[in-house]
Formats: C-alpha cells, sequence, structure tokens
C-alpha cells in the first residue's frame, strides 16, 4: 500500500464529491474536474469527516503505484476547485513583449514574426505590463502543459539569460569566450 495514497484527503467548505462507478467528479466555486479512476482502486467519500480516502483492493506493484497517483491527482482537483492554480511567466529580451486579445497572445520574441499562441479558454491570462504573463486555471495538469508550451516558444539560453521563464526558475548562466593573450 502506498504511503501516499493512506493519506486522506480532507475536503474544504463549499467542495462536493460524486463517485459514479469509475469517475470522479470534484465541484467547487473555482469549476467542475473529472477523473476516471482505476478499476483497482476504490473511492471512498465520508460526507460527515468532509473527506476523501482511497483504498487500493490489490497488493500489487502496478497497483501501489495507481494508488499513489490517484490520490495526488485527486488532491490536485480539490486544490484546483477551490484555490485554483497560478503560474507566471516573465519575459526577457530586449523587444520582447506580449500582447493578449480574449484567448489569443501575440508574442514578439526577437524572430522576423510575431508569434499566435492561442490559449485555452478554461485558462485566465493576465498580462502585468508588456513583459509578465499571469496563467490562472483549476486544472494543474492543463495549466502546466499551457505554460511550458508557452516558454518552449523560446527557451531562456545561458550566456545572456534572454527568452520565456518561469518567475521561479533560476537560469545558471555560463561564462562568455574569455579573451587570449
Amino acid at each position: 500500500m502506498s504511503r501516499l495514497g493512506k493519506k486522506a484527503i480532507d475536503l474544504p467548505a463549499g467542495v462536493e464529491v460524486e463517485v459514479a462507478g469509475a469517475l470522479v467528479t470534484v465541484k467547487g466555486s473555482k469549476g467542475q474536474l473529472t477523473q476516471e479512476i482505476s478499476s483497482d482502486i476504490e473511492v471512498q467519500v465520508d460526507g460527515e469527516a468532509k473527506s476523501l480516502s482511497l483504498v487500493a483492493k490489490g497488493e500489487g506493484r502496478q497497483t501501489k503505484a495507481n494508488h499513489g497517483l490517484y490520490r495526488s491527482l485527486l488532491q490536485n482537483m480539490v486544490t484546483g476547485v477551490s484555490q485554483g492554480f497560478v503560474k507566471q511567466l516573465i519575459l526577457e529580451g530586449v523587444g520582447y513583449r506580449v500582447v493578449a486579445v480574449k484567448n489569443k497572445l501575440t508574442l514578439s520574441l526577437g524572430f522576423c514574426h510575431v508569434i499566435d499562441y492561442y490559449v485555452h479558454p478554461d485558462i485566465t491570462v493576465t498580462l502585468e505590463g508588456n513583459t509578465n504573463i499571469k496563467l490562472e486555471c483549476s486544472d494543474k495538469q492543463l495549466l502546466g502543459q499551457v505554460a511550458s508550451e508557452i516558454r518552449a516558444l523560446r527557451k531562456p539560453e545561458p550566456y545572456k539569460g534572454k527568452g520565456i521563464r518561469y518567475s521561479d526558475e533560476v537560469i545558471r548562466k555560463k561564462l562568455g569566450k574569455a579573451a587570449s593573450k
């Protein structure tokens, strides 16, 4: 049995969980998320204690792995529908900027053309200045995927640090070419 999978998930006020066979639906103030659960894991909702627990039906290696995996996925769903998740991206470089119109980001990243990136409708985009992008969503997996796709448009380079980076990311800079005598 997974050590992480044994821990119960506390449900905050305003979060409802419905289990219908192998499908778990979590509803909250920030939206609704669904997840299909493997047949070797059973989800139990305790209404009085306002908690959610997972029980593994077997002792196999894959069952133990699924036990911890689905517990983490359900914890992320509960956190997402109650608080939401945020990712911040920073554009660094001369002339690098971003403009948002509805669900489209227009990025100028030092190429000879601008790049149009269409953001998923579930993600809220907020621009702080013209070089900071703030992404908010209730689905952690979707948010991470979109943030990584935007970052991949121009990864930070190690000499000057130009590119798109996460706000909490530290770029280790390399030394340039040393002058010879």
